[in-house]
């Protein structure tokens, strides 16, 4: 999907590996075992992404090791991309006639970024006609998957319009915060 944008393959595995475990750090040779890839062409796409700032190099002891620049001036926008792109959204995507019809599915960038959210919180909505008890088999295999738990709420849009009317602070507060679109439009779903 990004190889017209990001044209080489290795970049594309190094950008995407990093931008799903945000909080890592990696030495060459872990990431030349995670993306499967020659050494030299790891290293050429190391150092292209660290003289463009995207990247970090620290030297520890006997080892270099690379981390994301959060400070980088597209850190959020290619966090987006990377997240749109990884397992949970593709398979949002994949399933979605089992699990129904689905006018907006949003997931939290709290879910991207790794983050520990409230017990009223959620990191993913999903509004239209859906399938429950398709749903709830879908969550448990991604959650087994994944190895973490995915809060979610499943809601019809007469449900979502109401809660939206009426300004549930749980709604709300899932509305105002980043996310990303899986189905639809972040427009259409604040209206």
């Amino acid at each position: 999907m990004l190889e017209s944008v990001i044209p080489s393959k290795t970049r594309r595995k190094i950008l995407s590996l990093f931008y799903t475990h945000t909080t890592d750090l990696y030495y060459l040779r872990s990431i030349v075992r995670e993306i499967d890839e020659e050494v030299n062409a790891v290293k050429r796409e190391l150092d292209i992404l660290e003289k463009a700032k995207i990247l970090h190099r620290e030297k520890r002891l006997n080892k270099v090791f690379y981390s994301l620049n959060r400070s980088y001036m597209f850190y959020d926008e290619f966090l987006r991309i990377f997240a749109k792109l990884s397992i949970f959204p593709q398979a949002v995507r994949e399933q979605s006639p089992r699990l129904g019809k689905i006018k907006f599915a949003a997931l939290s960038l709290k879910f991207a970024h790794q983050k520990e959210i409230k017990k009223d919180e959620v990191y993913f909505v999903l509004v239209g006609t859906i399938i429950v008890p398709e749903i709830e088999q879908f969550m448990k295999q991604m959650e087994g998957t994944l190895k973490r738990e995915i809060n979610y709420t499943v809601m019809t849009e007469e449900e979502f319009s109401f809660r939206k009317r009426n300004n549930d602070p749980f709604m709300w507060r899932f509305l105002k915060s980043p996310k990303i679109m899986i189905f639809g439009s972040e427009e259409e779903l604040m209206k």
